[in-house]
């Protein structure tokens, strides 16, 4: 990781850890200007996913956490099963900056859910979030639909970016269901930097897609809007089918769509890889052959055992050490924590391929040594 990178990160990270915020941690009012209604936005090609999607996070982190209270101001219809809010602070003073590509974390009662920010970077005096309400997941969402009104408050953390849009002359990009909602704001940015791109966005039906009137108002024929029912799945070779090394791809949807687009990335030889955000586990991860390791945390000088059924994360907040985590499933970059000696073995959602191979950060909530001693900068 680059020293660049350590600093960017370790200022993300600010403001996440107890749920009510542990010592030195600050309490600010805001208030929620809108709010969106609706019914469930999943792509044909797989549901699940959701910058809504459900994360459970039990305890969140420690000392020096900082929170916002987010006071509900309003709600408006943005599509079926999908609510979107407008936060903005009682007094009118900014909100903390953001780039697209950022989420933050809202705390509800003891779970933890991540949503992405859809609204203008430029605009300090309002986030905007939307959430899909899903019945089948583990609460948050239909917490936030049953009681995100006017005047209700909610406790966010952030907002942190682990999915930074990078200078390009052309995008393309791919969006599955609500995974719609950071590319939102990355096409604005692409569109002022004067870059080209091309927007494909599949999911249900028409009726259950975030924002599509106001993707094709705004960005026209760059838009590629593509309900299930009415043309299928998306085609993700045909989008894929000529690489071009000017151009990155980015994508959100869910874990099917990301896996047929790193599939096809590899498959037709894009030279750069996909930029991609998902909010789900990874469920590929053998743990049978799991074994104890050490792990030295050189800031604080001692050498801990990880048992073959613990985590890092586990391991040294049962030895006293205050870390920064939130979701404990490797899906937020909450827990990211630098590589000092030793080989990572990744298994969060939130690297991409160089990232991981480079093995100077991992997420210390999952991940493991994948041989030997890890030392990390704890």
């Amino acid at each position: 990781m680059t020293e660049g990178r350590r600093e960017e990160r370790r200022e993300d990270v600010v403001g996440v850890g107890d749920q009510h915020g542990g010592a030195g941690s600050e309490s600010l009012v805001l208030s929620v200007a809108a709010r969106i209604d609706g019914v469930g936005v999943e792509v044909g090609v797989g549901a699940g996913f959701a910058n809504g999607a459900d994360e459970v996070a039990d305890q969140h982190g420690g000392a020096g956490s900082e929170s916002l209270m987010l006071t509900v101001a309003a709600r408006i219809d943005e599509a079926e099963g999908v609510v979107g809010l407008v936060v903005r602070q009682p007094d009118g003073s900014d909100l903390p900056s953001w780039e697209p590509g950022a989420h933050i974390d809202v705390v509800l009662g003891d779970v933890e859910r991540q949503y992405s920010l859809c609204g203008d970077p430029a605009d300090r005096s309002s986030w905007r979030i939307a959430v899909l309400r899903e019945p089948a997941g583990r609460g948050g969402s239909e917490y936030i639909h049953a009681k995100a009104r006017a005047g209700a408050t909610l406790t966010v953390r952030g907002p942190r970016n682990h999915f930074p849009l990078a200078p390009a002359g052309r995008y393309l990009f791919i969006a599955g269901g609500i995974g719609i909602t950071p590319i939102l704001p990355m096409l604005a940015a692409a569109t002022a930097s004067g870059a080209d791109w091309t927007l494909f966005y599949g999911g249900r039906t028409r009726a259950s897609m975030a924002f599509t009137d106001e993707l094709t108002t705004r960005f026209g024929d760059r838009i590629n809007i593509r309900p299930q029912d009415e043309s299928g799945l998306l085609d993700v070779p045909a989008i894929l089918r000529h690489p071009d090394p000017k151009t990155l791809v980015y994508c959100c949807g869910p874990a099917p769509l990301l896996a047929a687009v790193e599939e096809r990335c590899e498959t037709y030889g894009w030279p750069n890889p996909p930029h991609m955000e998902r909010f789900e586990p990874r469920t590929d991860i053998d743990t049978t052959d799991d074994q104890p390791f050490e792990v030295v945390l050189a800031r604080s000088g001692r050498t801990l055992t990880v048992g073959p059924d613990a985590t890092i994360l586990d391991t040294v907040r049962a030895a006293g050490v205050e870390v920064l985590y939130s979701c404990t499933e490797g899906t937020c970059g909450t827990c990211e924590t630098d590589v000092l000696e030793g080989t990572p073995d990744h298994r969060d959602s939130v690297l991409n391929a160089a990232e991981r191979a480079a093995g100077d950060t991992m997420m210390i909530c999952v991940s493991r040594a994948a041989a030997g001693r890890l030392v990390l900068d704890l």
